[in-house]
């Protein structure tokens, strides 16, 4: 749609754009919930598929030129250094072009290397968008973008924006979890701060280390008491927070606690 007051826009704004309104998506959402509680408005056109998120960041993962962002053009500057203003290194050996082969596959003739064979054959499922990028070459700054928006820790990250935003389908479950393979992990915590949003969207990080049940989730079972027990320390344990934080003006992070204690007791129940 053109106009005396529309301004063209590529993909690559379209994506910034969008990444930048997960705090207008959370605002939309409870906006919804209020108009609801005043009337009844019509649903959307179709049914929404998705129910859950799944977003899977591989740090330290194959490359870009190496998978789905065919860059022919590095051949013809192998080994050389990058010009203009472009970030150098000194002791980098240069530009190093893709060992692997690309092929067109499927109806959309997305290119793919020869090192995705398996995913080549499903590639018609899958949007692959190869304008993104990064405003730093630094790995840390870099992460923070791709998960927070900003290149300083400032900011709630993608999963809290969408669970403050879109609420959780199960009260036994955290509605935001990470799974990490270990303790150490770049950047770390800020990767999935809730910041400034209100505390019960920060994620509930889960190491993977070791897959069974009650390695993943420390003390997922109370071997020690009874459920009645447990309900009744539990319910001890709600009134004296309750009334540690009437003296503290509502405090949003011991209220936070307050609730995360109850749904790891009912992980516990869903457990048991």
């Amino acid at each position: 749609m053109t106009g005396p007051y529309s301004t063209e826009i590529n993909r690559r704004e379209m994506l910034r754009r969008c990444t930048a309104g997960f705090g207008t998506l959370g605002l939309a959402g409870m906006l919804g919930r209020e108009q609801a509680r005043a009337f009844t408005v019509p649903g959307p056109h179709f049914a929404p598929k998705a129910k859950r998120v799944i977003f899977l960041f591989m740090n330290g993962g194959p490359s870009h030129v190496d998978t789905f962002d065919p860059k022919p053009a590095l051949k013809e500057y192998e080994n050389k250094q990058p010009t203009g203003k472009i970030y150098k290194n000194p002791n980098s050996s240069g530009f190093m072009p893709s060992p692997f082969e690309f092929k067109r596959h499927g109806q959309s003739g997305v290119e793919v290397s020869e090192s995705l064979p398996y995913i080549s054959q499903v590639i018609d499922e899958c949007c692959v968008i190869r304008s993104m990028y990064t405003d730093v070459p630094n790995h840390e700054p870099a992460l923070l973008q791709m998960h927070t928006g900003n290149v300083q820790p400032i900011r709630p990250s993608i999963g809290s924006w969408l669970q403050y935003g879109l609420g959780s389908l199960n009260d036994n479950l955290p509605g935001y979890v990470v799974l990490r393979p270990t303790n150490k992990i770049v950047v770390g915590p800020a990767l999935w701060s809730n910041s400034f949003l209100p505390a019960q969207h920060q994620a509930t990080s889960v190491i993977t280390a070791d897959m069974k049940v009650d390695k993943l989730v420390a003390n997922v079972r109370n071997t020690s008491l009874t459920h009645r027990e447990q309900r009744q320390q539990l319910n001890l344990l709600n009134r004296l927070n309750q009334l540690h934080l009437a003296k503290r003006n509502n405090d949003l992070e011991l209220n936070a606690q307050i609730k995360a204690m109850e749904t790891a007791y009912r992980m516990q129940f869903e457990a048991m």
